[in-house]
């Protein structure tokens, strides 16, 4: 079974208390939806290459493993759908430009293990978290039901893999993951007031 196939967890999700986007952001990027799609192709690219660089790094972990193959099956599929989108626009993709707002969450990761391993996830839930959040604003917000049918599956998927990200990190650390999940959800949240909006999912 796919991962978007499975139940989410709301419980594992309201141990990462996001702030909402700023209500700019959807006009922002209703207005330039082509910026949208190329920006969106390269973070579903990236998640999956995220969920490898996992398998690469701890493959003695079976249960991460198996939970970040399938992630990565999901994630590559999700480029092939936003790739499909574009095709049928006319839009070709472009170059990825970096992800600020990534790289700001990276550098919050702590540096020796096991710590690193929980920070790790832990920054990957977030991404998927917000990614979710700003996928559902776009299923709400465009016009065409087509479109918005698709970013409706994509913003479910996303809210799934944030869950598969902090079942694990809870795993990893069972008595520290819940506090350093709110620790790094503020982080988040101050990253987000300098952060400029733009057509971007981040």
């Amino acid at each position: 079974m796919d991962l978007d196939d499975a139940p989410a967890v709301p419980f594992l999700g309201d141990a990462l208390p996001l702030v909402a986007s700023d209500p700019r952001w959807i006009a922002v990027a209703l207005d330039d939806l082509d910026a949208v799609h190329a920006d969106h192709l390269h973070c579903e690219r990236k998640a999956a290459q995220s969920a490898l660089s996992l398998i690469r790094s701890y493959p003695e972990r079976s249960g991460l493993v198996a939970a970040m193959a399938r992630l990565a099956h999901d994630e590559t599929r999700h480029v092939v759908q936003v790739a499909q989108l574009m095709a049928k626009r006319d839009q070709t993709a472009s170059y990825d430009h970096g992800d600020d707002y990534a790289k700001a969450l990276r550098d919050h990761i702590r540096k020796r293990e096991p710590e690193r391993l929980l920070d790790r996830l832990l920054v990957f839930a977030v991404i998927e978290a917000r990614s979710a959040e700003r996928l559902r604003l776009l299923a709400d917000a465009l016009a065409d039901p087509k479109v918005a049918a698709l970013y409706d599956s994509l913003a479910i998927a996303e809210v799934r893999h944030r869950d598969v990200f902090l079942s694990l990190a809870r795993d990893a650390a069972p008595t520290t993951w819940r506090a350093r999940a709110v620790e790094l959800a503020a982080i988040e949240t101050a990253i987000l007031v300098d952060h400029p909006i733009a057509a971007r999912i981040h």
